[in-house]
């Protein structure tokens, strides 16, 4: 049983919830935000249903959870529960943070004092579980020094039947708990841009535009194993924050400055994060070739990547009948490093040779 106690968190209080939080309970989860990503609540959320949380909380205690309301300044800015511990001692942490806290690093905060006073008093493992999609709450994950420990596919059914990954984190009483910092920072702004070309990052509404470029003969014919579906790539969409931000990968559209269409696909797989090696590879739809817009796009990631980032090395591959692909490396600034025979697959059973290219940072040399 874990013990009734107020728990300070910097200006934060947690204490427990009271008929006087009805209000901004009943604001906090009346909140389209709030309803999109708790499902299995009311909405709309109702002053009787913020009144059954607060009567509801005190059985969550008894049954061995915690139910708080975070306090600033005695004004509630949003909820904390924790789930009654397993027969081997795990608890999770669940989190809501009100509509006017939010962006402040009230949930990362909370989650990292909250699992502190949980460790301290013997919680031995302590988990939290987000969408795939929910940013917020997965840079509060990482900002409280959870360790990510894998996806779980389809874990979730939101409202409208559609279901969601979700993110698995733990921290056990040995972790250190240091913040984990992120590898691939987001751009300054949301994006890059020379004025004649735009990186964005790739979100679901790209999702048609991304099928349609990867279906094309010019393009398919250069991709390794059988085609993706629509819904594939819409998925594919919807979780490019999330491996942005957690250092995998960086997924990008490359538009067209002034139209602001999408005019192809750019991306940084963090391949070798030990060897501070990245891996560039992009597709660009027919009709926006020739302009010159994925050598742009190339140079301007690859510069950021140097700029911003600990890699030292920027490499990509091509099969050696691509020669317009090669073009764009060279006019971006890289160098032929070698051929790999026979290293692309073919869906007909052969396979074909690739060009390796490479960038280091800027002042070491490569040798000839």
């Amino acid at each position: 049983m874990l013990p009734r106690e107020v728990i300070a968190v910097g200006p934060l209080v947690l204490r427990a919830p009271v008929d006087e939080d009805a209000a901004a309970i009943r604001a906090t989860c009346d909140d389209p935000l709030t309803a999109r990503y708790l499902p299995l609540i009311s909405s709309p959320y109702t002053m009787e249903d913020a009144h059954e949380h607060v009567r509801r909380a005190k059985t969550v205690w008894e049954s061995g959870g915690a139910e708080f309301s975070i306090t600033e300044e005695g004004r509630y800015v949003g909820s904390a529960g924790v789930t009654p511990l397993t027969p081997y001692g795990s608890a999770t942490v669940e989190l809501v943070v009100a509509p006017w806290a939010r962006g402040r690093g009230v949930a990362g905060a909370v989650a990292r004092g909250l699992t502190e006073w949980l460790l301290d008093h013997g919680v031995e493992r302590v988990e939290l579980e987000t969408e795939v999609e929910n940013l917020p709450s997965l840079r509060a994950a990482y900002r409280a020094g959870f360790t990510e420990e894998g996806r779980r596919r389809d874990a979730k059914a939101l409202r409208d039947g559609r279901r969601v990954d979700l993110v698995s984190f733990a921290r056990i009483a040995r972790d250190g708990g240091e913040p984990v910092e992120q590898a691939l920072p987001f751009f300054e702004g949301g994006e890059l841009g020379d004025g004649v070309v735009r990186l964005t990052r790739m979100v679901v509404e790209d999702a048609a535009d991304f099928h349609r470029m990867l279906g094309e003969p010019s393009v398919s014919r250069y991709n390794v194993g059988p085609g993706s579906s629509l819904e594939e790539d819409e998925r594919r969409c919807r979780a490019t924050g999330y491996l942005w931000l957690s250092g995998q990968r960086i997924e990008l559209a490359v538009r067209d400055s002034v139209s602001g269409a999408f005019a192809g696909h750019l991306q940084l797989l963090h391949s070798m994060p030990a060897f501070g090696q990245g891996m560039i590879g992009y597709s660009l739809l027919p009709e926006f070739r020739g302009r010159g817009l994925m050598t742009r796009a190339v140079r301007l990631l690859s510069d950021w990547a140097f700029a911003h980032t600990s890699l030292h090395r920027l490499v990509a591959g091509t099969d050696a009948a691509n020669l317009e692909s090669q073009a764009v490396l060279e006019r971006a600034g890289f160098v032929r490093e070698g051929v790999r025979p026979e290293f692309f697959p073919q869906l007909d059973g052969s396979r074909t040779d690739e060009v390796s290219w490479l960038r280091l940072r800027p002042g070491r040399q490569i040798s000839s």
